[in-house]
């Protein structure tokens, strides 16, 4: 449309026929420079503002992921130094409970040695004392059966107790000092036999 008013108004002039007159070129320019200007003063800092504070916004995302970053890896060695800490207590706790175990059955094994010992001791006592009392018996038996077998030889009663006694007595301690001969048993029968 420009163009056609152009060349209505200057037929022979062609290479005018396509800029606009000046005083819209004049009055376009003062427009662009008007918000240029209003655009540069409130717009553009609004714009920065906005792009700075988009930029620190950011940087702190960045530096958040960095600090997540390091208290990840911080967490991990922490985490990392109490599983060796626990598995040294649980060693340690092991090797209290073995050493006191072995201490137990140790103790346990002693008083085990002590109590048999004691048995042992006991047992033996009671066989001294019963092979006393049979000893004991056995000589009262044989003093019996000597005298009985005095007074069929003799073929009267001994009444001196006194003297039985000690001709008895006398009797077992040599019997008693007397080597074991293998035919004693033999001989024992006989007389058990004789006294019958």
């Amino acid at each position: 449309m420009l163009s056609l008013a152009a060349e209505g108004g200057h037929a022979g002039d062609s290479e005018f026929s396509l800029l606009p007159p000046a005083y819209e070129i004049f009055w376009a320019a003062i427009v662009l420079l008007l918000i240029l200007l209003v655009v540069g003063r409130y717009a553009l800092p609004r714009l920065y503002a906005v792009l700075d504070e988009r930029a620190q916004r950011i940087q702190e995302g960045l530096d958040l992921a960095d600090k997540a970053k390091q208290d990840q890896a911080d967490a991990e060695k922490r985490a990392a130094r109490l599983v060796d800490e626990a598995r040294r207590e649980a060693a340690r706790i092991r090797d209290n409970a073995q050493g006191e175990a072995k201490e137990i059955v140790a103790k346990a094994r002693n008083d085990a040695q002590v109590e048999a010992a004691g048995i042992i001791e006991g047992a033996q006592r009671q066989i001294l004392a019963e092979k006393q009392a049979a000893q004991i018996s056995l000589r009262t038996d044989v003093g019996m059966l000597a005298s009985t077998l005095a007074e069929r030889i003799v073929g009267e009663h001994l009444s001196d107790t006194a003297l039985s006694e000690r001709v008895i007595d006398r009797f077992l301690d040599e019997l008693e000092t007397m080597e074991p001969v293998e035919g004693l048993d033999a001989g024992v029968g006989s007389t058990a036999e004789a006294t019958r």
